[in-house]
């Protein structure tokens, strides 16, 4: 079968491999979809050091099952099946008190074990006794289906931040998870959404798909000032940061209305992640600050159900869609921010 397998930063080598077979408690699937993202584009170019190379990559995970190892469930030959991306481990105090996104003890396909970007790969039994394999609902095709992964990180988030009904909500950043987030902001009933982003192009090209109330480039205008402009001087309920950017998150604190949520959804750069913050406007304003990583078992089944019932559109923010010789310039597209989301068919 054709792999691509990441071996060092700026080298991933489409190669041949054996088929793998499963063991007990594994699953075997025929990957249909399997789509990038920017961590992608941060482990082509840096690593990461829960990889030991080689290692195939890809965790955004849409296929049917092949062959089903001894002890693997009630699972069967074509059944179609969305994979969790990162594994807890389902036994430790923080699991057990259902806080599963931050078990210290988590795994994650791509990382740990051989991902999407294969033929063929093999779902571990770790992915399988904390319920990470997900039956696909019939109206959603693969490639939404891999799509369902990131939305379930998002849908944490706005947990996390408690997006609801009526709330003005700002979304920071343009990429394919700002349009998620705009997407979910809606079904959660935010009465007005602002989409914030220097990039005039990508903010342009997000916005056409997705519609936010408003736009806000920050390389024309203060998105700041801007954002009190638009809410009467008020402020948002929610700001969500989904851009690894520092300022971004000090612009939160300015943008958040009296007891406001700041989401801090992107990470920032290991090697800088330190903001400026002004605790006075958290304590008067009795602002909150969120972290949010990744999701659970859970959200991704429920991401599912969002796509399939509509509630969240995903294939229309699927703009590229590419075969597995083509991983590079998929993450290269990724890289050039020419792409909302780009898939992955082996």
């Amino acid at each position: 079968m054709k792999v691509a397998r990441f071996y060092a930063p700026g080298d991933i080598r489409i190669e041949q491999a054996e088929e793998p077979e499963p063991g007990p408690g594994e699953l075997k699937l025929r990957v249909r979809n399997c789509s990038t993202c920017g961590t992608d584009a941060k482990i082509f170019r840096h690593g990461h050091h829960h990889i030991a190379p080689p290692r195939v990559i890809g965790h955004e995970i849409a296929g049917e099952v092949v062959a089903a190892g001894s002890e693997a469930g009630d699972w069967a030959v074509g059944d179609r099946v969305q994979v969790i991306a990162a594994i807890p481990c389902g036994t430790c105090p923080d699991c057990r008190r259902g806080w599963r996104t931050i078990c210290p003890n988590q795994e994650s396909m791509g990382y740990q074990y051989d991902g999407g970007f294969a033929e063929y790969m093999i779902v571990p039994a770790k992915v399988l006794a904390v319920d990470g394999v997900n039956r696909i609902p019939d109206p959603v095709g693969f490639a939404e289906a891999s799509v369902a992964e990131p939305l379930a990180c998002v849908l944490n988030g706005q947990e996390l931040a408690r997006v609801g009904e009526g709330d003005t909500v700002v979304v920071m950043g343009a990429g394919p998870i700002g349009c998620l987030h705009v997407r979910m902001a809606r079904a959660n009933g935010a009465a007005q959404v602002i989409l914030v982003e220097p990039n005039r192009a990508r903010l342009d090209a997000a916005a056409a798909v997705v519609r936010p109330d408003a736009v806000v480039c920050g390389a024309e205008t203060d998105p700041i000032d801007e954002v009190r402009k638009l809410t009467d001087g008020r402020g948002a309920d929610v700001v969500i940061t989904a851009a690894a950017a520092g300022k971004a998150q000090e612009d939160a604190l300015q943008m958040a209305a009296r007891r406001g949520r700041i989401s801090f959804f992107g990470g920032l750069p290991k090697d800088n992640p330190v903001i400026a913050c002004d605790s006075n406007l958290v304590h008067y304003r009795e602002l909150t600050i969120v972290g949010a990583n990744g999701s659970s078992p859970d959200h991704n089944r429920r991401a599912l159900d969002l796509i399939a019932s509509g509630a969240v559109p995903v294939s229309d923010l699927i703009t590229h869609r590419m075969g597995l010789d083509d991983v590079l310039t998929a993450i290269e597209t990724v890289i050039a921010g020419d792409a909302i989301k780009v898939t992955i068919a082996p």
